[in-house]
């Protein structure tokens, strides 16, 4: 039977599911279920995740039965237990939805589908894994940011100004770094709508193409095809573009091209699998780069995270000292955002019906935003190592993701707590 494991509250879809696979044990063993009563399953659960607002659906086969879990404003939630016997008719069904093979449980395969909700189509990507439990399949909703600026993306005033600096230069590399799933795309698709102008050139190459913007050429990886980022960037460069945009700079080849790119005239926008903006340059070096060429094409380059904020329904006040705080957050940090003061008030959320008991409802980046000046560029030269470059970065002025999480905490968005979940 359905039921909702981890307290988190469930909506008519979801309470439609319960009610349906509790009528079909009543009925009928599940070997014998009827295929509308699978497509009903199906629906139910992609609609439930959509208006849950999950960014992720996980169908995870136990021995005994399957654990469907959805991440909320980043975080895994339990929200049905399914039996087992209905754990491979839901599978062949996603494979149907998604064109992958029915027939293969042994080998990995990605795909898509769409899901009509309404009037609205929901592009949702899949991924199925065998493991020795069955196979376990993970949807990502790829939800519509397109209508997201840059300034709803949670910068500060400073950063939002440095990052503007850059955006308009006609050549170099903007790059925005951080784990799956920060909201990294995002803010390179939000830079790619002050650009898309009709006497310009944008192509981007991706995987996936998580959204579409009008006037803009955008590729999807196709590696069975051969078109990888490497091989895709290639062609993108005898194509005339002004701005190009690529995915993720994953592999030594494509960083080679893409910072040739940037020297010949073009501005690339990409994104980097690193922990903090200081990291990146030298894993650009670990990619065979030479250090002139990354001091002389990289621009800026964005560390960003997503925490979640505050329900605005339950949000309350507490005070809380700075000693305290001195014991899980950098003294200098508090200190900053303390401003001398003995206690800070801060905020959390109580819990209630509109966040579903969590305190917490959305996300929002914190980011720092580190600039190439020319001090920044001779550490490079030299080949300073990421902490040397993170401390020259913060004597000139650099807000670090901690510093600007504080600041958020301080206003009301988001919670010590969160912060340190992110972070540390």
């Amino acid at each position: 039977m359905a039921d909702n494991t981890n307290g988190v509250g469930i909506g008519d879809a979801g309470i439609k599911l319960k009610q349906l696979l509790e009528l079909q044990e009543k009925e009928a063993s599940f070997g014998d279920i009827k295929e509308s009563a699978v497509v009903q399953i199906v629906d139910l659960l992609l609609a439930e995740a959509y208006h849950s607002r999950a960014s992720d659906i996980h169908i995870d086969p136990d021995r005994k039965n399957t654990i469907v879990r959805f991440r909320l404003d980043g975080v895994m939630r339990d929200i049905f237990t399914l039996p087992k016997r209905v754990h491979e008719l839901v599978v062949t069904r996603l494979k149907i939805l998604a064109r992958l093979r029915t027939d293969e449980h042994l080998a990995p395969q990605d795909g898509k589908l769409q899901y009509e909700l309404g009037e609205k189509l929901v592009d949702i990507r899949v991924s199925t894994v065998p493991t020795v439990k069955g196979e376990n399949v993970v949807m990502r909703i790829l939800s519509d940011d397109s209508h997201l600026g840059l300034e709803d993306l949670g910068y500060s005033k400073a950063n939002y100004e440095k990052l503007m600096k850059y955006v308009t230069k006609p050549w170099g590399m903007i790059l925005a770094t951080g784990p799956v799933g920060s909201g990294k795309t995002t803010s390179l698709y939000a830079i790619l709508k002050i650009l898309n102008r009709r006497e310009v050139n944008i192509i981007t190459i991706e995987d996936p193409v998580e959204y579409y913007i009008e006037g803009i050429t955008q590729i999807q990886v196709n590696p069975r095809a051969g078109l990888t980022f490497a091989e895709g960037l290639r062609s993108i460069v005898r194509q005339d573009p002004n701005m190009i945009m690529v995915g993720e700079i994953r592999d030594d080849e494509t960083a080679d091209i893409a910072v040739n790119a940037a020297m010949t005239g073009h501005l690339v926008l990409s994104t980097v699998h690193t922990n903090n903006a200081a990291t990146t340059l030298p894993r650009f070096l670990e990619m065979g780069l030479k250090s002139f060429l990354i001091a002389s094409t990289v621009n800026v380059v964005i560390g960003q995270r997503l925490v979640r904020t505050i329900c605005e329904k339950c949000k309350m006040e507490y005070e809380e000292s700075v000693e305290e705080l001195r014991k899980h957050i950098p003294a200098p940090v508090v200190e900053r955002g303390a401003k001398g003061q003995p206690k800070v008030r801060l905020f959390k959320g109580r819990g209630c019906e509109a966040c579903k008991g969590m305190g917490y409802q959305g996300r929002v980046g914190i980011h720092e935003v580190m600039e190439m000046t020319k001090d920044m560029r001779e550490l490079i030269m030299q080949g300073a190592n990421a902490d040397m470059l993170q401390a020259k970065a913060i004597s000139e002025g650099m807000t670090t993701m901690l510093d600007d999480a504080f600041e958020k905490a301080l206003a009301g968005t988001t919670t010590i707590e969160e912060i340190l979940r992110v972070i540390k």
